[in-house]
């Protein structure tokens, strides 16, 4: 419980951004993310082209939470298991604005990720960095769409360093990371300067539990799940990885964020 009250995750709900949007002045959440709205609470996010529903689901079917996602195969996208968890369907925002209908094909809750399926082409698959080594200092982007519904509706791209080989309390399956991410990263890529995938961002330190605890503020403590891990549960899927090479010219930032966004898509959490 301590360890869970210690981080917060990356969930980005879009009912909360309405009701700050409607009062200026109101502090972002620095605790976990508050319980989803019953059914019939809060406010729709804007829809582009919903999904299809079933007779009668139309006023039932709420879009409570949002994500990130990125492609890692042909109609394949990769995401965390708690941006999918609970969900009645899960809605992906392609980056040429179409809005196509999920599956979950499968969701590992210990490491916190998940595998969707689209009919839709979804994108250019995203390479992973075939080694498994990480520097500590080595460059990083993240890409995805944090807190929806108040700040941009289209992507964002944050730099930073690995700062440290393991999560909070040594967790092995993490990495630490100084890229700034806010609720709506869940899920999204975390390149390194070569554009290739080394983990998938899932988790910030929970920044007002520590400063009650210490009565200081840490700074840009974020987490990912490491690639390694990603690739384990996608070939125990039968997923065919793309790997890149270690021999791949580094890149600018913006560069980078170039490779990122045809394959980065927007999901939305439907209940």
């Amino acid at each position: 419980m301590m360890l869970r009250a210690l981080i917060v995750g990356m969930f980005g709900l879009g009912f909360a951004a309405a009701a700050m949007a409607q009062s200026p002045g109101a502090a972002l959440p620095s605790e976990k993310p508050p319980p989803l709205p019953r059914q019939g609470a809060g406010t729709e996010l804007p829809r582009d082209k919903p999904p299809p529903l079933a007779p009668g689901e139309r006023a039932a079917r709420r879009a409570v939470s949002s994500g990130t996602g990125f492609v890692v195969a042909a109609r394949r996208i990769m995401t965390n298991h708690h941006v999918i968890d609970g969900c009645a369907e899960v809605a992906a925002r392609l980056p040429d604005g179409q809005e196509v209908p999920t599956r979950v094909l499968a969701s590992d809750a210990t490491r916190d990720l998940a595998l969707l399926s689209t009919e839709a082409e979804a994108g250019p698959i995203l390479p992973f960095r075939s080694a498994d080594a990480y520097r500590r200092g080595e460059g990083v982007v993240t890409y995805g769409f944090p807190l929806a519904g108040l700040l941009s509706s289209g992507p964002t791209l944050t730099t930073g360093e690995v700062s440290a080989l393991s999560g909070l309390s040594d967790n092995p399956r993490h990495i630490q990371i100084s890229a700034p991410v806010q609720p709506g990263n869940s899920g999204g890529p975390l390149l390194d300067m070569r554009g290739q995938v080394i983990g998938v961002v899932v988790s910030k330190l929970n920044a007002g539990q520590i400063a009650r605890q210490t009565g200081d503020i840490p700074q840009n403590v974020n987490f990912a799940v490491k690639h390694t891990e990603a690739l384990a549960f996608l070939r125990e899927q039968n997923v065919q990885v793309t790997q890149g090479a270690a021999s791949d010219t580094p890149r600018a930032a913006d560069a980078v964020g170039e490779v990122a966004h045809p394959s980065t898509v927007f999901l939305r959490c439907l209940k």
